[in-house]
């Protein structure tokens, strides 16, 4: 099934800079405190095709089951070569969908909504799910709010009309400026890709570019098999 976010959203107003993450300094009563962005563990990188690495801090505070998921698969190397499948100017991008159409996910189990008070503003970092059909019964919405597992996607700009709807488990700190570059479609034409997901923990090496596709002699020409594209 697609998981889709609903193009009817209203615009939030006002822009925030990625670099302007909510910082808590000091503890909100009913609520956990979150990790500090120097916090290597909950520091998620990802490697794009556009140049560079992105720095993601991640709220396990507000989003713990979400969180671990994004640990367990970037330690299995599962977002490695994955491409931002639906990319929407003035919205978001989305990724995390080993299929590559937006209807796939990994083979561990879907997790339950983790709604919190982080909202979609620019550089927000929040779990793709299903979405319930016009009209459904509260056990189908329930099931599409329940049915977040690998795929995600980052705002471009705010889009406050989906707080509270979708699970935001983080925020871009560091190379926005890379998921900015990100070719816009649906699909695009040329996607970009995850080159490598890191946890900053494991100490992974500097960022390295794609190598370039080898050019093939001149007069020849790349025969396509039937079935494997």
């Amino acid at each position: 099934m697609r998981f889709l976010l609903s193009l009817l959203a209203l615009v939030g107003i006002g822009l925030a800079s990625p670099a302007s993450a909510q910082l808590i300094d000091s503890p909100v009563a009913g609520r956990k405190t979150p990790p500090p962005t120097t916090d290597k563990e909950n520091l998620w990188l990802l490697d794009l095709s556009t140049g560079g690495r992105v720095t993601i801090w991640l709220r396990p505070d507000v989003a713990p089951k979400m969180v671990e998921r994004i640990k367990t698969l970037t330690r299995q190397k599962f977002y490695d070569g994955i491409v931002f499948h639906r990319v929407i100017e003035g919205f978001m991008a989305q990724s995390g969908d080993p299929k590559g159409d937006g209807s796939g996910g990994s083979d561990l189990p879907d997790l339950p909504a983790e709604f919190s008070y982080l909202p979609h503003v620019r550089g927000a970092v929040s779990a793709a799910r299903q979405g319930a059909p016009q009209g459904a019964t509260p056990e189908q919405k329930k099931a599409a709010e329940d049915s977040a597992n690998s795929q995600f996607f980052i705002m471009f700009t705010p889009r406050l009309s989906l707080d509270k709807d979708y699970s935001v488990f983080g925020r871009v700190i560091g190379g926005m400026e890379y998921v900015d570059s990100i070719p816009r479609g649906e699909p695009p034409a040329t996607p970009a890709r995850i080159v490598h997901a890191w946890i900053a923990a494991d100490n992974p090496p500097a960022y390295q570019p794609p190598a370039p596709a080898a050019a093939l002699p001149e007069g020849e020409q790349e025969v396509t098999l039937p079935g494997t594209k």
